[in-house]
Formats: structure tokens, sequence, C-alpha cells
């Protein structure tokens, strides 16, 4: 076992606060050292691997849930803060008259957590596993093109989603160092897919482009009222706006790249340029796999930042990524191999692959450390610890 020692101070001194440090860094400026992110919707950590580290480190304190479809949790003050995290999260939320409420109900002999989102589509969860929620109901199914006009959608505008959110971030400015960043949003892509259904969303691709059109005319009109409302309230203050649709997987894209850049890539481009004409945060685009093929028009669609740069996919070996596009996209994430060495290897080897990847990404600038996508269940704290003291011992300048 790893001790808690480990988290201490190095050598070289922090001259910069973290505001500080990840402006430089989002601006292809040399921080004093890497920015290091945890407790995002896609840079978190699963509430078993946060209880298990809450016990490793003989800490006790409420559990937050942060995203109960993840299962992730909100990180204490004081976990952020003994990871040298740089980042604080302010987030929207749902309107004032939407029942988010989680509902246990019994089917086929099991107990399962059931969850109603805004869109219609219920995410469920066994009670004996509580690892994720998947879809369990699709509510567009069997809906034809003329469904869509009359289905009601929510209103993205609704002001009682932004409620507060000005408040609490001049508060985080005037009392703390921290940079700041939006939850994710602008998921114009993957919530037709939710509503649909992946398989009947794959086969009218092919056979109904015109229902997919229309549906995405739906979602994308949903987030340009929600921008246009959560802008207005923290344009000028926000330091990160994260938005994202996962595009690729493992080995490449999940679908076919002419009907992404036809159907898929014109409606993405009109949110991030409408997000950018209401602020001058950075916007960050999440997607998973190997997203290689899809660098170039997400650098067009005017993105900053990619997220979670899953450095075990084909083609997103970090030396290639650094030299091809490191000059004109920040990553953020890549800091290990999550699927291998964070879950199943030694604390040494944590260590070591933390290192290879932070000196790859962080000359110059470009680059915000963060496990690739959220740490999940079982991964030993012990691991946990070493990532984040490698992270801050290998990302000074």
């Amino acid at each position: 076992m790893v001790p808690i020692q480990l988290m201490k101070q190095v050598e070289k001194k922090e001259y910069m606060t973290s505001r500080e440090r990840v402006q430089a860094a989002l601006n292809f400026q040399t921080p004093d050292r890497v920015p290091i992110d945890l407790g995002g919707f896609q840079t978190g950590i699963h509430k078993k691997a946060y209880i298990d580290l809450l016990r490793y480190l003989k800490k006790d304190e409420e559990i937050i849930m942060l995203d109960p479809v993840q299962q992730l949790v909100k990180p204490s003050e004081e976990v952020l803060q003994l990871f040298h995290v740089d980042f604080r999260y302010v987030t929207a939320r749902g309107p004032a008259d939407f029942d988010g409420t989680i509902r246990e109900n019994l089917r086929d002999g099991q107990l399962w957590h059931d969850l109603k989102d805004e869109f219609g589509v219920v995410w469920s969860m066994p009670d004996h596993q509580q690892l994720f929620m998947d879809i369990s109901h699709h509510p567009l199914a069997e809906a034809s093109i003329e469904d869509i006009a009359r289905y009601p959608f929510p209103d993205g505008s609704d002001p009682s989603r932004f409620e507060g959110v000005r408040e609490e971030i001049l508060t985080l400015q005037e009392q703390t160092p921290y940079a700041i960043s939006t939850g994710i949003g602008g998921v114009v892509y993957e919530i037709c897919w939710y509503m649909r259904g992946l398989e009947r969303w794959f086969m009218d691709m092919l056979e109904n482009p015109a229902f997919c059109e229309a549906l995405l005319d739906q979602t994308l009109k949903f987030w340009l009222d929600y921008y246009t409302g959560f802008m207005k309230e923290i344009g000028d203050i926000i330091d990160v706006v994260m938005i994202g649709d996962d595009l690729a997987g493992q080995g490449g894209p999940l679908f076919a790249p002419d009907f992404y850049r036809q159907v898929v890539k014109p409606r993405q481009k009109k949110l991030v340029q409408h997000i950018k004409s209401l602020t001058g945060a950075k916007i960050w685009y999440h997607t998973c796999g190997s997203c290689v093929e899809y660098i170039p028009d997400l650098l067009d669609n005017g993105i900053h930042i990619l997220n979670p740069v899953q450095i075990t996919a084909e083609g997103m070996a970090p030396k290639y990524l650094k030299e091809t596009y490191g000059k004109d996209l920040v990553f953020w994430g890549g800091g290990i191999n999550s699927q291998h060495v964070l879950p199943f290897a030694s604390t040494d080897a944590v260590m070591k692959d933390v290192r290879k990847n932070i000196e790859i990404f962080k000359p110059g600038g470009g680059y915000v450390f963060n496990n690739v996508h959220n740490i999940q269940a079982e991964v030993p704290p012990a691991n946990i610890i070493v990532m984040y003291e490698a992270a801050y011992r290998y990302g000074f300048y």
C-alpha cells in the first residue's frame, strides 16, 4: 500500500494561481506546471472508487452524487486540494418543473432504479449492481417523422435552469484561485439515438436520413436555446464550456464519416459558433475512441480542446497527436492507459506511465492532465493517489 504522504510538495515551486495556470496552458503558453483536473462529468470518479479511496485515506465524508447515470460523485474540496486539482465546476440544472426523481421499481423479481430524463428517455440500473444506468426506454423507437414535430421536447431557454449560476461563479472567483468550467452539454447527436434506440438510429442513417435530420434539428434547437440563456448569465466569467458527442470507437468512427460531414457536422458547427459568439471561453469537446479521423473537422467547427484523448485507441498515440495537432489543439486527458495500467498495474507502473505521457504532452503548454475518461469502480485507491502524485511531480516545467 502506498502511504498518503506521497502527496507532498516537490522541489519545484508553483508561482501561478490555478486560474493563471489554466489560462496559460489553454493559450499554448508554458505555465509553472501542467494543470490537473478531476470532478467533471467525463473527468470524474465512480461512487465505488471514491468510497474505496475515502476508506483508504481514513476519511469520512458525505457522498454527493454528481451524475446518477454514470454513478459519478462530486469530490470533496479536501480531496480536490489533496490532488492539486485546478478546476471547479458550475452546472446548470433541469427546469423548475422537471421531476428528476430516481424511482425504485420491481420488475421480473428485481429492484430497479429508474430515471426519466427531460427528453423522455428512461435510464435504469439494477439495485444489486449499481455500476451504471442503461437506457430501458427509447421514447421515439416507433416514431415517424411526423411524430417528431408533435413530440414535447424540453425548453432549453427556461430561465429557471440558470438561476444562481452567476452568483456561484462570482463567489468562486472572489474566494478561490481556481479555473471554472461548465458541466457537459451540447449533446446534439447522441441524444438522438438515446431517443430512437441505437440500432434503429443506425438503420435510419442508411434508410431514413430525413428522420435523422429532423430529429437533429430538434436537439440542435434545444442546445442553441440553452446556451443562449446560459451564456447570457455566465459568458463573460466562465473559463471553459464543455460540449460533446461520441463519434468514435476503439478502431475508428462509429458511423460513416460522410454522414458525419454532411449531416451531423454542420449542426455541431452551428452550435459551436453560436456559443463562441456569446463567450470568450474555450470550447472543450468530448468524444471517446479513435477520433483522429475527425480532428480536422472538430478544429474547423471551432473547438479549442479535445477530451478524453483515448491514447490506447487506433491512431491516438500521444507522440503523433502532439506533433501533428499540438499547436492548434489543447489535449485534456490522455494521462494514463486507463484500460490496463490504472486498474490493474502496480503503483510503479502507474507512475511510469503517467510520467511518459505527461512528458510527451506538456511541452509548450496546450495540455491539461486527466485520466482517460472517468475513474471507474474498483480502480485501486493506491493507483489513484499515485496517478495524481505523478501528474503533480512530473508536470512542473
